[in-house]
């Protein structure tokens, strides 16, 4: 069952950490370059609403492959290394992080779009990027801790 737990939950974390890189360096910067406020931040809107329904999937499913592979740890008698406890650690901060993009940052988005002040929506744009900026770089943190 290890290698099953294992699956999901390295897949889980290709879903977050490869789409917050696609999201901010391919989508972003091609949504600049191509679109002007108007139509870029109801795209840019839209596209993170469905990624955020994706990524909460996909953190749910880490959560429980994580846990479940150190009950399994635990259950053999194992001491579950020192790393996971540290990618769980951090998981938990990204996983905060996460849910305040979601519950603050996109709502305030949605509603400035909703009416017509792109200002505000750009603002609420830029803070759901920094937040992202720091969740892709803890996750490659997460990663380097896992495989070094």
């Amino acid at each position: 069952m290890h290698q099953t737990w294992l699956f999901l939950h390295l897949a889980s974390v290709i879903v977050w950490i490869g789409g917050m890189s696609f999201a901010h360096f391919c989508l972003r910067p091609a949504a600049i370059a191509t679109l002007q406020a108007p139509q870029r931040l109801p795209l840019m809107s839209s596209a993170l609403g469905r990624f955020f329904v994706i990524v909460g999937w996909s953190i749910a499913l880490l959560w429980v492959s994580g846990i479940a592979m150190f009950v399994e740890a635990s259950s053999a008698g194992a001491r579950p290394p020192w790393n996971w406890n540290a990618m769980a650690a951090i998981a938990f901060v990204m996983t905060i992080v996460f849910a305040v993009i979601v519950l603050r940052r996109h709502p305030r988005m949605r509603e400035a779009l909703e009416a017509g002040d792109l200002p505000a929506a750009g603002v609420a744009l830029d803070g759901i990027r920094r937040l992202v900026v720091l969740n892709l770089a803890l996750g490659w943190i997460v990663v380097a801790i896992a495989v070094l």
